[in-house]
């Protein structure tokens, strides 16, 4: 596909006069998986919060797929076709993993009061596609038997896991995963980076905020580098790695 899904131009945001974001820009496109690196504080969640509208920027604009979308709400903007996960992953964990999934579909008919009472069969006919689709989606994430479990009795690592599951029941086309990997034992993260690199062929796009260097460069197709709220290298996870100002912007 050719274009750009994202667009991001001039993007400004200061925190008690530090600046988290200085006339960021980048771009992405469809089917790409772009990562996001820099030291702490470097302006990344700022980054991520401003694409998914927690917080306003003081300057710039956010195209996605032709609109724009600065200022746009979050719940406004996950109806527009994109989602992320958190670092504290927001999932709710007194209810059973199946449940979280379950929520996380968008534009449920039960939803609808008028729905109960006059289209009782369409309600639950979707409920039961729903289900279907959200133990399809815990399958293929090594999570179907613990569909029944509440939330809470999953690993770490786990519950990453259904962090990305329930990214994916939304069906949103953009994906913003926030440090997917980190914390979490090797043969987990191997699982979760398979999921992410499956995306693009389902016609997702995704940008991922990572640490794990190894990680980046398995699954990214271009990754950008930030620090102190500005982009500093772009361009192959091969070529930031050895880029002379991204060594040192993590020396230093």
């Amino acid at each position: 596909m050719s274009g750009e899904i994202l667009t991001v131009h001039g993007l400004n945001k200061n925190f008690d006069g530090v600046k988290a974001l200085a006339d960021f820009s980048c771009s992405l496109r469809p089917g790409e998986i772009l990562g996001l690196m820099g030291p702490n504080g470097a302006g990344k969640t700022t980054l991520f919060n401003v694409l998914g509208g927690f917080i306003l920027p003081e300057g710039g604009n956010v195209i996605f797929k032709g609109k724009n979308i600065s200022g746009t709400p979050p719940h406004r903007i996950a109806k527009l076709g994109i989602s992320r996960t958190f670092q504290n992953l927001r999932l709710i964990r007194q209810i059973s993993v199946l449940d979280n999934v379950l929520l996380s579909f968008r534009s449920q008919p039960g939803e609808r009061l008028g729905n109960v009472f006059f289209n009782w069969g369409k309600s639950c006919a979707q409920e039961e596609a729903n289900c279907h689709e959200a133990l399809k989606l815990l399958g293929e994430a090594g999570l179907e038997e613990k569909a029944g479990n509440p939330a809470e009795e999953l690993s770490y690592g786990q519950q990453k896991l259904l962090s990305l599951v329930c990214c994916l029941a939304a069906k949103t086309e953009l994906l913003l995963l926030d440090e997917p990997v980190a914390g979490i034992a090797p043969e987990v993260i191997e699982r979760i980076l398979g999921i992410i690199r499956g995306l693009p062929s389902k016609g997702k796009s995704v940008i991922l905020i990572e640490h794990n260097l190894d990680a980046v460069m398995q699954t990214c197709d271009r990754v950008v580098f930030m620090d102190a709220g500005a982009k500093i290298s772009e361009g192959t996870p091969e070529e930031v790695r050895n880029d002379p100002r991204v060594i040192e912007a993590y020396i230093n």
